[in-house]
């Protein structure tokens, strides 16, 4: 049997949120309800959730926040925002941010599940084909390994790597130093400029056994990854 997908919803209207959870279990998925932002942060951090769907105006921690801290952490799992706001640069608020879809209230609960499963169905196309080709090297993203050929494969660390998935994703260009420390470690000061330094050492490290690949250090700029 398939586990039903885990849907992470954080609803403050009470009533509209058990209608919610009531109407998405009825079609199989398993939903967590949490009526504000802190309370969604910490049961993301224990259920591991496949998708999330925030309500943007919650007390405690709104919907936008809850969703930039849930982006420094995970670049990829699927984000559907509920708002009664209707002004353009709310909606745009919302998709820089990290957001994924974006629905106006009221909705119909048909629209909800259509959405949801479309952007369900558009991760599992990223999840099958998550492994990178780095020369002689395969990185696995999502289970955060790299492995030279067909020797062992190489545990990375959270940050190792989603800092080696945007070294990647901008291949053969610099990637900005201040836009990856602002996203990875939620500031750039020289603490955190002096960790990303070490980061990058270790991942040259883990790649070193393929003489294609280099990190290159674009001073005042940058890195790059070349191979």
């Amino acid at each position: 049997m398939h586990k039903p997908v885990k849907i992470l919803l954080a609803e403050d209207e009470a009533a509209l949120g058990q209608i919610i959870k009531e109407s998405l279990e009825t079609r199989g998925f398993e939903v967590k309800l949490c009526e504000n932002g802190e309370v969604a942060l910490k049961k993301y951090q224990v259920e591991t959730p496949d998708l999330l769907v925030l309500d943007v105006m919650m007390p405690k921690k709104d919907g936008f926040t809850l969703a930039k801290e849930i982006r420094n952490i995970d670049d990829t799992i699927p984000i559907i925002f509920l708002t009664a706001k209707s002004q353009t640069q709310d909606v745009v608020e919302g998709f820089s941010i990290g957001g994924n879809d974006y629905l106006k209230k009221p909705f119909s609960m048909e629209e909800l599940i259509v959405r949801i499963n479309n952007l369900l169905n558009r991760s599992k196309k990223q999840k099958h084909s998550a492994l990178i080709e780095i020369s002689q090297y395969t990185f696995n993203f999502p289970k955060q390994t790299l492995q030279f050929k067909d020797e062992d494969k190489i545990p990375l660390t959270h940050r190792e790597s989603h800092l080696l998935f945007h070294l990647v994703k901008n291949k053969n260009q610099v990637l900005n130093r201040s836009l990856i420390l602002n996203k990875l470690w939620g500031n750039d000061d020289f603490f955190s400029a002096r960790s990303m330094d070490v980061f990058i050492t270790k991942l040259r490290k883990k790649l070193k056994q393929d003489s294609n690949i280099e990190i290159i250090n674009v001073r005042g700029f940058g890195y790059k990854l070349i191979y």
